[in-house]
């Protein structure tokens, strides 16, 4: 387990890195024994150090519900993140080029509640009881950690990805508003170019078998913390595609069909 000072000195080290653009080193290289639960723990000490600096918080992310992504990372549950308020653009923004560090695409269903959920027992049925509507999204992610150290060659884990807040970064929300009932979220799906070329297309059963599944994934495990999902929040329920490389001038379009488009041109 990491002691109060490891965590505080690892929360440091990723704030230092996001504002510079400059990425740290893996927490799981520099402690072995490193735990989900101190990945947890870190992860809390810098969105503290965020809200504390004036950040909102207006809502969560959930990450690596795919099967794909879960065995590249040898684990079979999902992880989550915190949304601030800056991280919020507009369909159709153009994302400033001194931004992000190393910017990835993702296409998801976000769900915007109209009550708490808080668990333990929360289920499926609670959460589409406890949601205003859903929306298509795009979410962007960001690696202020390592993906690989250079001298090593070890590659990052689950725990330095929960660390860097679930490699969260920014979200665009377009395309229409939907009641819960009023759509099949499994058939719910996007094809997502960049530049005009098809990237990545899927569908929401490929987020837990039903997006709202990892809603009440995140419900009851912020339950065990003493926390939960406020009414008025953003909770992006998990990619259904793989993550698209963002460079330098790439415009990255999400077509979800009759659900609408989205889109945003990083700079």
């Amino acid at each position: 387990m990491l002691t109060s000072d490891q965590i505080a000195a690892a929360a440091s080290a990723l704030d230092t890195a996001e504002k510079n653009r400059q990425q740290t080193g893996l927490l799981s290289l520099a402690h072995p024994g490193m735990t989900m639960d101190d990945a947890y723990a870190v992860q809390a000490a810098w969105v503290k150090r965020k809200i504390d600096g004036g950040r909102k918080v207006i809502g969560w992310k959930i990450g690596l519900t795919s099967k794909a992504m879960q065995y590249a990372l040898n684990i079979d549950i999902p992880d989550s993140g915190v949304l601030f308020g800056d991280m919020y653009f507009d369909d159709g923004a153009v994302i400033p080029d001194d931004r992000f560090i190393q910017p990835r695409i993702e296409a998801e269903i976000a769900f915007v509640m109209k009550a708490p959920l808080d668990g333990p027992g929360v289920t499926v049925f609670d959460v589409l009881n406890a949601t205003d509507y859903v929306t298509p999204a795009l979410e962007i992610l960001d690696t202020r950690i390592l993906r690989v150290d250079p001298e090593t060659k070890k590659a990052r884990t689950i725990v330095d990805t929960i660390s860097d807040n679930a490699a969260n970064a920014g979200i665009v929300i377009g395309g229409r508003q939907m009641r819960p009932d009023a759509v099949d979220m499994r058939w719910m799906g996007a094809i997502v170019s960049r530049n005009a070329e098809v990237e990545e297309t899927g569908l929401g059963a490929g987020v837990l078998n039903h997006p709202a599944r990892g809603i009440a994934w995140l419900a009851n495990r912020l339950a065990e913390y003493g926390d939960g999902i406020e009414a008025g929040q953003i909770v992006l329920a998990g990619s259904f595609i793989r993550p698209i490389e963002a460079r330098h001038g790439d415009t990255i379009t999400a077509d979800f069909g009759p659900y609408g488009t989205i889109s945003c041109f990083f700079k």
